[in-house]
Parts: structure tokens; C-alpha cells; sequence
């Protein structure tokens, strides 16, 4: 669009937003076709937290694959996509606010990716240790490959998406939304409201959801310092102005 952002109108908003979801989908497609090809490699990799897997129907395995490839497909095009909410939200700020965007859209990637790789590598393996705990010798697991992939896949997508928190604080801080006082004095608040988006992100287990609202909460916690950080350095730089 050639208007100045000032001058857009909530259709023009719309507008925006519909081309954004399109190239996001189509470079999402594009990425879960690329992705296919390495589907068998990937598969070894997912599986080693829990080892052999089965599938009980004719159609599961074809399913599984098709699911671990659009997973894929969603991580390759991660990049793609927060470039163009970050260029959504731009469109909405001023010269002196879009410049801080810049630093986002590799930060979102950076921090999503270590969301995912955490929940990959610490939490799922806990999560799988205690809730297979309860195999016995007249009760024995047999995890299909559908139902892994769809807990894992959630598990791992949720902290990927939940590890942004500290980069929506700072963003928002940067912008004036926000201020280190405000956060802590609502942290109480935000603590029910992290468990309550845990039990929304997450498998339905209660193992899950608190292995993701403590973490989630440490990074609120997070989210305040750097708020006050950058509160404080915008305050230093008001005096020296």
C-alpha cells in the first residue's frame, strides 16, 4: 500500500492482515512440500524421546507422516511468518516506533526456536517419564504414532510460542503500553492467567500444563527485568535530554 499509515482505514487494516495470512500460507505450503522429502530423518529424530512407535489403523501411518510434515513445514516457515506480522504491526506505528520491528522479527525466530527446542529436549522427556510411570505388568503402553506426534507436536509448537513472552514485554515497553511498576503490581493476575493459557496450550494433563506455567512464569519474571532495564534507560535518557 502507498498510503501513509496515519491515512489507513480499518478496511485497509483488513486488507493488509488478508494479504499477510496469504503469503504466510502459501510459504507455509511451500516449506511442508520442501520439508516432506527429509519426512523419514525427521521422524527418527521426533520419536527418539520415546522410542518405537505403533499405529492400530491402515490410515495412521500415512497420517503421521502427513501431521510431522506440516509440523515441519510450520517450523521452516516460522521466519516467513513473524517477518510479516512484525510488517502488519509496523504499519500501525510511527517512523521512530517501526524501527524498533527490525530487531523483533529475528529475536521472535531466535526465541521461538529456543522455546521449542526446550519443551523438545526437557519437558517432553519428563512429561513422557512420569506419565508413562504408570505401566504396569497388566497395564501396558503402546503409543501410537498419531497420538504421539499430536502431544508432542502441541507440546513443543506451545513453548515455542509461549518463550515470545519476555519479546511482547520488551516490545510493549519499548512502545509505552506498559512499565515495569504496572507488570508487578499485576503479577498475581498474570500467574492465574499463565495457568489458565497452559491448560489451553498444552496435552490435556495436569503434568503438562504445570511444566509449562512455571516456565512461563520465570519468564514474566524475565519480562519484568527487562522492562525495568529499558525504563530505566529511557528515563537516563529524558534527564541527559
Amino acid at each position: 500500500m502507498e498510503k501513509r499509515d496515519n491515512a489507513f482505514t480499518l478496511l485497509d487494516h483488513l486488507e493488509e492482515l488478508r494479504s499477510r495470512l496469504i503469503k504466510s500460507v502459501v510459504f507455509f505450503i511451500i516449506c511442508s512440500c520442501f520439508f516432506y522429502k527429509y519426512a523419514d530423518q525427521a521422524f527418527f529424530f521426533f520419536i527418539q524421546p520415546v522410542g518405537r512407535l505403533v499405529f492400530t489403523s491402515p490410515t495412521e501411518g500415512f497420517s503421521a507422516y502427513l501431521s510431522l510434515t506440516l509440523l515441519g513445514g510450520i517450523f521452516l516457515s516460522m521466519p516467513f511468518i513473524f517477518y510479516q506480522a512484525w510488517r502488519f504491526i509496523s504499519a500501525g506505528l510511527s517512523d521512530d516506533e517501526r524501527r524498533y520491528t527490525i530487531f523483533f522479527v529475528p529475536l521472535s525466530f531466535l526465541f521461538f526456536a529456543g522455546g521449542a527446542f526446550f519443551g523438545y529436549a526437557v519437558i517432553l522427556p519428563i512429561a513422557l517419564k512420569f506419565l508413562l510411570s504408570f505401566s504396569s505388568p497388566w497395564l501396558m503402553p503402546m503409543i501410537t504414532a498419531g497420538k504421539y506426534i499430536s502431544f508432542a507436536g502441541t507440546l513443543i509448537l506451545s513453548f515455542g510460542i509461549a518463550f515470545e513472552l519476555p519479546l511482547i514485554i520488551v516490545f510493549l515497553t519499548k512502545m509505552g503500553i506498559v512499565n515495569p511498576k504496572s507488570l508487578a503490581e499485576k503479577r498475581r493476575y498474570v500467574i492465574v492467567l499463565l495457568f489458565i493459557v497452559s491448560a489451553l496450550l498444552t496435552p490435556p494433563d495436569c503434568v503438562s500444563q504445570i511444566l509449562m506455567a512455571l516456565p512461563l512464569w520465570g519468564l514474566y519474571e524475565a519480562g519484568i527485568l527487562l522492562s525495568r532495564w529499558i525504563w530505566g534507560c529511557r528515563q537516563s535518557k529524558d534527564i541527559s535530554g
